[in-house]
């Protein structure tokens, strides 16, 4: 119960924190002070200068709530409902991806690009397909105030909360939401084709983490039986819709880089660019025709 946990700040964050250890929660120290600072409405200073500072009944409940949630595996920002990418705060939802400092590659891989772009010709346009929170299209467009971008996406829902991410962000003039399923509906040319498609082979989406398994959209992460599927789709049609001298930039598995790299030089592209992740893995793999 909520009246378990101690009403004082200080202490709360301790409980809170040996809660999660116990549980085997991989960083307990940061989860619980995410929870704790969430549901609060404190900060990290409050609970260093003030640790005898109270926390009322009402937040107390949410946050033995919210530990609990955690405690049954559900990934700490599914829970806060937000999650920090390229310095934007992106509000998330069962239907989007939730993302990830991997994927903040593709953003520095393609933004020298953008920037030169529209320095040259005023602008930049933009096609992020599969764009679910908008986390790549909205990182671009914070970066480059003369882009614009359409974020493509097959689930309504997906989409909803990338066109609300937008408006929060300021970016909601030179953001269109376009549901689509990849380029059925898509239209007009683009200097960059941007995508983090679902690369996962089928059969090993039971072998995710726990945590990418239960609460990411399947959807967002299968490519059919062997993981490649959506790269033969951009890599088929994307042409029709890339302006000379555009680039296309996909997000790969660590693994697929030779495999990826050949779908896209059978359909007339060169690499310009392989990028790694921060753990050292090939990541991102930029194309132009």
């Amino acid at each position: 119960m909520a009246d378990r946990l101690p009403a004082a700040l200080g202490p709360l964050l301790k409980a809170a924190r040996e809660r999660l250890a116990a549980a085997g929660i991989d960083d307990p120290a940061l989860d619980s002070r995410l929870i704790v600072e969430q549901f609060s409405g404190t900060t990290r200073t409050q609970a260093i200068a003030e640790p005898g500072q109270k926390v009322g009944s009402a937040a107390l409940s949410a946050i033995e709530t919210a530990l609990r949630r955690r405690v049954a595996g559900e990934p700490v920002h599914r829970i806060l409902g937000y999650r920090e990418f390229y310095g934007l705060r992106l509000s998330l939802s069962p239907e989007t991806l939730e993302p990830r400092p991997d994927t903040e590659t593709l953003v520095d891989a393609i933004l020298p690009f953008a920037r030169t772009t529209a320095e040259r010709l005023g602008e930049c346009r933009i096609l992020d397909l599969g764009t679910g929170t908008g986390a790549i299209a909205l990182a671009l467009l914070n970066a480059v105030p003369a882009a614009i971008a359409t974020g493509v996406d097959i689930s309504e829902g997906a989409l909803a909360k990338a066109a609300g991410n937008a408006r929060d962000l300021g970016l909601g003039g030179r953001f269109k939401a376009l549901h689509s399923n990849w380029f059925e509906k898509v239209s007009g040319s683009y200097h960059v084709i941007a995508s983090n498609p679902p690369y996962i082979p089928s059969r090993e989406i039971g072998n995710l983490q726990d945590e990418v398994r239960d609460f990411d959209p399947h959807r967002a992460l299968d490519g059919g039986a062997d993981g490649l599927d959506p790269y033969r789709v951009i890599a088929a049609e994307a042409a029709g819709f890339l302006e000379a001298q555009g680039r296309v930039a996909v997000e790969i598995g660590h693994t697929q880089k030779n495999d990826v790299t050949g779908i896209f030089v059978a359909a007339g592209y060169v690499l310009t660019g392989t990028h790694r992740d921060l753990g050292g893995n090939d990541r991102v793999l930029v194309f132009e025709r």
